[in-house]
This record gives C-alpha cells, structure tokens and sequence, in this order.
C-alpha cells in the first residue's frame, strides 16, 4: 500500500509548493496530490514538479467538466512533460449544484459525459504523439480540428494515467472500464469498499475485458492519533465535524445506508440545510466513528490502517495535514510501515 499526501484545502498551495514538495518526497511519500477547492488544481503542481524527481503529482481532483477536453489536455501533456512522466491526471464531475450554479456549465448524464472526455482527451493526445488527423466524435464532445501551430508534438512520456473520483456504483464501473485508477471519497469504509467499490471497478473491467487489478483504488483515511489525550479529543471533534458535514450531503448517502444509517443521513442534511452546524457532530454515534476513522497510538497508525485496508486500497493517504518540519518521524515510520 502507497502512502499519499495532499496539499492541504484551506489554504493557497502556491506559496509553499515548492518546499512541501522537496520535504514529502525527502519524507518517502509516493505522490503528492492537490485539491481544487478554492484554489487552481495544477498550478502548484508546476512548481512541485520542478522541485522533485522522483515523488508522483497528480491532481485530486480537478473538476473536469467545466473544462474542455481540450484545455486539459493541454496541461496534463505540459505537466507530464516537464515532470518526466509523473503527472498523474485526477478528474472529478463534481454534484449538480456546483456544475450549474458554480460554473455556469451543463449538467447531465455525468458518467457519460466523463466518459466521453476520457475517451477525446485520449484521441487528442494521440494525435499530438503520432501526428494522426484529429477526428474525435463523441456523444457530447467533438474534436475534429489540430493544426502543427496548435499541436505541442509527441513527448516522451505520453501515456497519462488517469484516475477518477467518485461516490456511486456509476463511476466505479467507469473507472473499471476506462481508468488507471479511482480515488475514493474520504467518506468510505471497509465494507462499502468491500461490498460496492471494488465490484463495481470489477464489473468495468470485466466490460472492457481487462483485470480490475489495472485501475488501482486510492483512498483517504480519517485517523485518531496523538500522544497525549488533549490531543486526540481535539482530533475526534475534527473527524466527527467532518464525518457529519460530509454525511449531510444527500450524493453520498449511499454509504451511510450501506451500514444502515440512512436516516441519520436525512437529519443531517435537515440541519445543514438550516445551517446549524454546530448541532450535527452530536448525531454521529461512536459506532460510526469507529467505521469511518482508525484510532490508534502514533506508532501503531500503519499497523491499524493495514489491518483494515489490506487488499482493499493500493494507496491511501490521511485526512491529517502534512507539514514540512513537523511529526516527520511519524511520516517516514508509516511509509515505512506501509511498504
């Protein structure tokens, strides 16, 4: 199992780009991954990739379809360029509401439309490698014009991967089918990943006739962890803050009802919808916490995550920000204890 590291969400990567960079691949981290929340997605990657040699990139997620395939192609064949063929491309539909009211884009068939992009964002890279005419003609996206002025040629590492991110059966079965991997939402747990994400990855792969083993699953992990009991009970209110804030949103109920917890989902989201935030930690049980979170001793955080996630995840990362210079002995212990 690799162990991933995210810049963190609340705060612009740019700045820090470059040292967080050198510090994760120095700490042994596989691949360092940015969000795209209130900031852009790829620039920061620019600045990792020029700073490293040998960690992955890859963003988690941008959200593609406000986006033409086009644009992001352009920037996946840039970023794997210069990084020497570590860019690994993340992409994420995002919900309707954003879709629409965010980005003033289009919303519908989600998993067709990401399906389509996958697909013209492979015959545009194709027609840069090999010179071939561009005459990609798909249910929502069509890309039939590449001129040399436009073309930014064949590079030596052209076969970007790709992962998706996803909730629902839909886009597990696309990433089975199309993906090289699939990054599975923070709010998941073994027995959702067990019961529904890898067979429905199976189910994709099974369709495009290859081994599910070819799209690996990244996930997240909420972990309880300190070294003195102050510490870990700040901690828990953080993770059962976000166990409830991710739980109110009606996209991923499945999961919650996956353990029989639909109706805590549906209060929930009454409570978010009235926006009385403080109230909604006091409605995930411990049970609950204990599904969605690994508590454990510091030193023993890779030992507990291995016993739940064996043979589940391929990589998994912590919802813990990770700061150059602080708990580095923890960090090289558990990508250590992962390997």
């Amino acid at each position: 199992m690799l162990l991933d590291v995210s810049f963190a969400v609340d705060s612009n990567p740019l700045p820090v780009a470059a040292e967080v960079a050198r510090a994760a691949e120095e700490v042994g981290f596989a691949a360092l991954w940015t969000p795209e929340t209130g900031h852009n997605g790829f620039l920061p990657l620019a600045l990792a990739a020029e700073h490293t040699s040998r960690i992955s990139i890859g963003t988690a997620v941008a959200i593609a379809f406000p986006r033409s395939p086009m644009v992001t192609a352009q920037i996946a064949w840039d970023l794997a360029a210069f990084s020497g063929g570590r860019f690994i491309l993340g992409l994420g539909t995002q919900v309707k509401a954003h879709i629409e009211r965010r980005f003033s884009t289009p919303w519908d068939a989600p998993v067709g439309r990401l399906h389509d992009y996958i697909l013209a964002l492979r015959a545009i890279w194709q027609s840069w490698q090999t010179g071939e005419r561009l005459n990609y003609r798909g249910r929502f996206y069509q890309h039939t014009l590449m001129t040399p002025f436009f073309s930014p040629g064949p590079i030596e590492h052209p076969n970007i991967p790709i992962y998706i991110a996803g909730v629902n059966s839909g886009l597990a079965q696309l990433a089975g089918e199309l993906c090289d991997g699939f990054h599975a939402h923070p709010l998941n747990s073994a027995k959702y990943t067990a019961e529904v994400i890898r067979p429905q990855i199976a189910i994709g792969a099974a369709k495009a006739g290859r081994d599910s083993s070819a799209c690996a699953i990244a996930g997240s992990a909420f972990v309880i962890t300190g070294h003195d009991t102050e510490t870990r009970e700040r901690v828990r209110g953080f993770v059962r803050q976000q166990i409830s804030f991710y739980g109110s949103t009606p996209t991923y109920r499945a999961v919650l009802e996956c353990h029989g917890w639909g109706e805590i989902g549906e209060q929930l989201s009454q409570l978010a919808a009235q926006q009385r935030w403080a109230e909604m930690p006091a409605l995930v049980t411990p049970e609950m916490e204990a599904t969605f979170a690994v508590e454990a001793e510091p030193d023993a955080v890779g030992a507990a995550l291995r016993e739940r996630y064996d043979g589940l995840l391929d990589r998994i990362g912590l919802y813990i920000p990770f700061v150059p210079g602080q708990m580095d002995d923890f960090w090289r212990k558990l990508a250590a204890d992962l390997v």
